[in-house]
């Protein structure tokens, strides 16, 4: 029945994904009642079940950072003949910066210091230093760092396209049970939308692929750690947020989501 699907889900949600739940996500949850359809108060919810679920992408659905992302950015790298790749330690302290050409960015500019011989040859005399939302503003790295993305991201694609990089273990258990509860689902990550939508679709196939909506890259001004991409998909899909849960692995993706008050499993 419903609530017996609704009821598993929930605990797919702590069991199988390994979250810890915070206290509002848990009042969510126990706010629906037998027949899933309402809240402990008179108000209906926008969706059947009382509840939503935003994913993130890379680290949620599968560990693509470090076996995909990395390994493509390093790839590319290669093929520029750059003098320098990202370790797995490396590129996990570089995933505090949202957004890849945000990363590459931040990382030739020596964020943190893990980069101290700056841009690769030809780059090195800017007509500026600054930076709009984490992007040179200087038109040849802009355009360096745009050209090195759209490289890294038919790679990455390629990658995934493979099977070498699988899903999360209970993934697909808790979207089907999710489906099944009549649960709507989306995507909400940093990465190329069609890199995210190759995912969902290559691992998961064509019928849950369907079930979820995307937001993802830059179809938001400002990147996570901002709550952007969660309001987005709030207003876009009617949620009230309270009926969100969000579903994250980083701190940067945590903060996106208490930023945009809603309820959030890391």
């Amino acid at each position: 029945c419903h609530w017996r699907a609704f009821m598993i889900l929930r605990f797919r949600l702590v069991a199988i994904l390994g979250a810890s739940v915070c206290t509002r996500a848990f009042t969510l949850l126990e706010a629906v009642s037998r027949d899933g359809l309402r809240l402990t108060s008179p108000r209906m919810m926008a969706t059947p079940a009382g509840l939503a679920i935003l994913f993130d992408c890379d680290g949620v659905l599968a560990d693509t950072e470090r076996d995909g992302h990395r390994v493509s950015f390093n790839r590319v790298f290669e093929e520029r003949g750059f003098d320098f790749e990202w370790t797995v330690e490396e590129y996990g302290r570089m995933c505090e910066v949202g957004g890849g050409k945000e990363r590459m960015t931040a990382y030739l500019n020596g964020f943190n210091g893990y980069r101290t011989s700056g841009w690769p040859a030809g780059y090195e005399s800017p007509t500026t230093e600054s930076l709009t939302k984490g992007l040179p503003d200087d038109p040849r790295r802009l355009e360096l760092v745009r050209e090195l993305h759209a490289r890294k991201t038919a790679l990455f694609q390629e990658l995934i396209g493979s099977g070498v990089v699988p899903l999360r273990p209970g993934v697909l258990r808790v979207v089907d049970e999710a489906i099944a509860a009549e649960v709507p689902l989306a995507v909400c990550s940093t990465s190329n939308e069609a890199a995210v939508r190759t995912l969902v679709e290559t691992l998961m196939g064509p019928e849950r692929y369907a079930r979820f909506s995307f937001f993802c890259g830059d179809v938001v001004p400002r990147k996570k750690p901002q709550p952007d991409v969660y309001n987005l998909a709030a207003q876009e899909m009617g949620l009230d947020k309270s009926e969100c849960v969000v579903i994250e692995d980083s701190g940067i993706g945590n903060q996106a989501a208490k930023s945009a008050g809603v309820a959030g499993l890391v």
